[in-house]
Formats: C-alpha cells, structure tokens, sequence
C-alpha cells in the first residue's frame, strides 16, 4: 500500500486600519514631563485605540526620559488583549507628504501596557526644529494592522494526480502517415519514403550527427537503404519506420 499524504494550512488573519491625528496649536497645549497629547478613540480589528505623544518626556519603565518627543499607540479598550503592530509617519508639513518614523513589530497590547511607550523618540529641540512642525502644526499618521488567531483549515487527503502514459508517439505517427513536415527522403530498393530529421535525430545518435553534425553533407537526400527490403520498411504502423531506423 503507498504511504499515505495529507495537506492543511493555517492561514493568518488580519485587519488594517489608518488614522490621521491633526494637532493645531502645538504649542498651546498642556506640558510638561508625562503630559500627554491623545488623539479621539479610532476602531481597527473591532477595538478602540488611540495615539499619543508626550512633548515633553514621560516616565519609561528604564527611568524617567525627559526633553525626548515620545509618541506612539496604546489600546484604549479595557479588558482587552490584542495581538498587532503598528506604523507611525509624520507629515512634512512643507511638501504635506507623509514619511515613515517608526515600525513596532507584531506584539501584545493591553489596557495600561502600552507597547507604543517605546515608540518614537526624537530628541525635542531637533524636533521642533524641523519641518514636521511649522505653523504650530503638526499631523501624524498611525497605521495599525490587528493580527487574528490563525485559521487552520480541517486536514485534507492530499490529491494524487494522476499522469496519462504519453502517446505523442501516435501524435508523430499521425505526422508521418499525413506527409506534415517531412523533410528527408529514404530510397529503399528504388522506392522513396520520407521521414522527419528531428525525430530521426533524437532517437538515433547516427542520424543526429549526419543531420545536425559537423560533418554533415549537403544534398546527401535521397539516403539509400540497402540492407532492408521495402515491404519490411513500410510496415503497416507509420511509426514502424523510425523504430527501425533507430537501430540504423
């Protein structure tokens, strides 16, 4: 009995979404060490999120980092653990193209464990400086992809394919008997019998060299056979002839 296959696949479900957090009047907003800026509540994945950035530092788990521009995404659903990752881009504002600052690797968010508090740290006056902010502007673009528990399909009979012999023999025989493409002639016993070159060539290395060879001659046709006779050349299958002339 042949060893048995099966097949199954566990295919990985996500959903993206992106949110656009316009802040106008920068520099007007409440600062100070672990003052934030929160953007609206958005849904991706079915969950509440929200971005944020603190202008001015925040308290990390390693110490307090200060005069450092923090931003980056927290899950602002309660009892919730999602498992995603996220992009943050910030908007030059003299071209209004967007420019990426920061990927976060796929990785578990819960409500006050926030993996976007090691997101993009800049240092605040290079920050500030730059044309990320201008008109007391500023606009960051936050792209979120939820990851989903994989879905495994149900564990399947691999399929056997089943592979038919080859007949392009008859397919040539059929070329033969009608006379399409011959392109050599065969006298045998004062009789003329045409046949293809290539398939000549390929089943015999005597008539690949003297067709295709170094030293093959020009019109050499027709070749004379003499050690067959003609009724045993033209036997009743077309496809005889090149069985026979392979041996040749």
């Amino acid at each position: 009995m042949p060893p048995s296959k099966t097949v199954s696949t566990s295919a990985a479900e996500t959903e993206q979404g992106t949110h656009v957090f316009h802040i106008v009047g920068y520099s007007s907003h409440q600062r100070g060490l672990g003052k934030a800026i929160k953007s609206g509540k958005f849904s991706v994945g079915g969950y509440k999120w929200m971005a944020f950035l603190f202008p001015d530092g925040a308290k990390l788990a390693n110490g307090v980092d200060e005069h450092r521009f923090l931003a980056g995404l927290a899950l602002a659903d309660r009892k919730e653990k999602v498992y995603a990752s996220y992009e943050l881009r910030l908007a030059d504002q003299s071209t209004g193209l967007f420019f990426p600052v920061l990927k976060v690797a796929p990785a578990e968010f819960s409500y006050g464990k926030c993996c976007g508090y090691s997101g993009y740290l800049q240092n605040r006056s290079v920050f500030e400086g730059s044309t990320v902010l201008r008109d007391d502007c500023l606009t960051i673009e936050c792209i979120v992809t939820v990851i989903r528990r994989p879905r495994i399909s149900e564990v399947k009979s691999f399929p056997k394919i089943e592979v038919p012999p080859s007949d392009i023999t008859l397919h040539f025989a059929k070329l033969l008997e009608e006379k399409v493409g011959v392109d050599v002639t065969f006298s045998v016993g004062g009789q003329n019998v045409v046949a293809h070159k290539m398939v000549l060539a390929t089943r015999s290395p005597v008539f690949k060299a003297e067709f295709y060879g170094p030293l093959r001659e020009a019109g050499m046709e027709p070749i004379i056979i003499r050690s067959v006779q003609p009724d045993v050349f033209k036997a009743p299958s077309p496809f005889h002839l090149y069985r026979l002339l392979a041996s040749f």
